[in-house]
């Protein structure tokens, strides 16, 4: 069973960049409220695409490196990489029809 991974600026190149599977990153803020509602779809996400998708959160004032790096302005972000190179993005918060499709188109 897969959940969603936090990492860190220093765990970024090898969780993300380095990853043999496809990964969503989500850029995300404690105080952000879209953020929050969007968590418990990227859970159901995660197990739903275990094997074939990492599913992965940055929390940008924790990490402000990263988020600096790809020109985040507003979070959610969502980031998808696939053989370390940025595929897709997609700002806001999103229904799971939404994400999903947005992933499939992707993957």
């Amino acid at each position: 069973m897969s959940s969603v991974t936090a990492v860190s600026d220093d765990k970024f190149e090898s969780e993300v960049m380095e990853s043999d599977l496809p990964v969503l990153l989500d850029f995300w803020a404690e105080w952000c409220g879209p953020c929050k509602m969007l968590s418990p779809i990227l859970d159901e996400v995660a197990q739903n695409y275990d094997g074939r998708l990492k599913v992965v959160k940055i929390n940008i004032d924790e990490n402000p490196e990263t988020p600096q790096k790809f020109a985040v302005r507003g979070i959610p972000t969502l980031m998808l990489f696939k053989g370390g190179n940025l595929e897709a993005t997609k700002v806001g918060a999103m229904s799971k029809s939404q994400l999903v499709a947005f992933i499939d188109s992707n993957i």
